[in-house]
């Protein structure tokens, strides 16, 4: 216990400093930027939320086969020659993207984000590589530092380019980039011992690499989905709509999602310890984690109003397209839940299978959606709305399935939870000042009302938490 809860506040405190970081760029960067050169930085970072595909399940193979293993025990000439092989296709696709750069497009401005996420590619899947490693084997404090690290020389590089007066989104991507190399490095240094020691035969290794492709394709694939949800609706409104209205937007939903990187780093540290928990107890868990979670993320919801009064006055320029916070600030409580713990069973249970299928049923509707909110009705806040929409469709699916493998019911709580949130968005979107706030916050206190017994049975299993340690 003491172990867990060591490495808990290791990720908690590197995570809270990412949030800490990530949320200077977004209130800082977008003032000083310009509303354009902030739209070509949003590009660049959507590009990059896709680079990890392109190793193609290969670094999630390795995730999933060896989840809960000891560091110390990892075949080291094994890991050294997947290394070798994995780099030098990581060279390949970075260079290729680099190379082809132009004709991929006829703009140089996203020439340029082409060429510079070609670059991202070359740093950032060794590091995914390394990461998956540190995270399978629960080296939870390096993985800390690494991520700590990249956040650090980023945000100090970026302040440095502004107040030097250099307001280009050029260096604030070469700010991204500077950070992924110092963190690579530390990554390699980190895990030396495996990385560098003499290769295995080069046939074993092809085919421990077949071995770790095949069973991380389904997952690659379904993270894919995952993110084209989202990502799909993003492209079609820079496709439709000015570089200006993507930023705008993508503005409101980096704020919205600020919750998620704290909410992602407690799911790293979940899987391996779940990997090795007796099946008879994964129900009690979950019961005690999901309350744990949603009653915080239900209740902040509450400080939507005065958040989007003061984003209003920080930064004029976006305070038109604020509002859609209105529509996608409940997303954190569906991706939050769906991160830490359905996506963190279904992996620890190898129901990765029906991961897939949920979020390709998901993608499907996306698509459909967008097609016809987009391109036939020209309409952005349906478009925007469609996302909540659908997170929600995928998140409530996938527990559903899930509750059934480990024999529990959450039927009432979603429909609770479904319910605040449409009562949450209809009254900040058409009323928009203290009136929707007092009315959420009556539901909410009623919502607290009727979880009270689990409320005070989660206060009782952590105060026995704590005791133990």
């Amino acid at each position: 216990m003491k172990s867990i809860l060591k490495n808990l506040s290791f990720t908690l405190s590197s995570n809270l400093i990412s949030i800490i970081i990530t949320s200077v760029v977004t209130l800082i960067v977008p003032k000083y930027l310009g509303v354009n050169d902030y739209g070509f930085f949003q590009l660049y970072m959507l590009y990059c939320n896709y680079i990890g595909f392109l190793h193609f399940g290969w670094a999630d193979g390795i995730f999933l086969r060896y989840g809960g293993a000891e560091y110390d025990c990892l075949n080291k000439h094994q890991f050294s020659a997947q290394f070798f092989l994995y780099t030098s296709f990581t060279l390949f696709i970075g260079i290729s993207i680099c190379m082809f750069s132009t004709f991929l497009t006829s703009e140089s401005s996203k020439a340029i984000i082409f060429v510079l996420t070609g670059i991202a590619v070359i740093l950032l899947l060794p590091r995914t590589f390394i990461q998956y490693i540190l995270q399978c084997t629960n080296r939870i404090k390096e993985y800390s530092v690494l991520i700590i690290s990249e956040k650090i020389v980023f945000i100090v590089l970026v302040l440095f380019f502004l107040l030097m007066g250099n307001k280009s989104f050029i260096t604030i991507i070469i700010s991204d980039l500077c950070g992924k190399l110092i963190s690579l490095l530390y990554s390699l240094y980190q895990c030396r011992s495996i990385l560098f020691s003499k290769p295995e035969n080069i046939f074993v290794a092809f085919n421990e690499t077949y071995k770790n492709i095949s069973v991380g394709i389904k997952l690659m694939f379904s993270n894919i989905a995952s993110m084209l949800i989202i990502g799909f609706i993003r492209l079609s409104i820079e496709n439709q709509w000015d570089v200006a209205t993507f930023g705008k937007v993508s503005l409101a939903l980096s704020i919205s999602n600020l919750l998620l990187i704290f909410i992602r780093a407690v799911a790293l540290v979940m899987f391996p310890l779940l990997r090795r928990t007796d099946f008879s107890k994964l129900s009690e868990i979950y019961n005690n984690l999901r309350t744990g979670i949603m009653i915080p993320l239900l209740g902040m919801l509450i400080f939507y109003y005065p958040l989007k009064e003061m984003l209003s006055i920080w930064l004029p320029a976006y305070a038109d397209k604020l509002h859609y916070m209105a529509l996608l600030f409940p997303i954190c409580i569906f991706e939050s839940k769906m991160s830490m713990l359905v996506e963190t069973y279904l992996k620890t249970l190898r129901l990765e299978k029906k991961l897939l299928i949920v979020n390709l049923i998901t993608l499907i509707l996306s698509i459909s959606m967008t097609m016809y909110n987009v391109y036939v009705i020209h309409n952005l806040d349906l478009t925007v709305l469609s996302i909540v929409i659908l997170l929600m469709f995928r998140c409530t699916i996938a527990e559903l399935y899930l509750s059934k493998n480990i024999n529990i019911n959450v039927k009432q709580d979603l429909i609770i939870e479904i319910f605040l949130s449409f009562l949450f968005i209809i009254t900040s979107w058409y009323l928009g000042d203290f009136r929707g706030v007092l009315i959420y916050l009556i539901a909410y206190m009623l919502y607290l009302y009727i979880k009270r017994f689990d409320i005070v049975y989660f206060i009782k299993m952590m105060r026995e938490y704590t005791r133990r340690k």
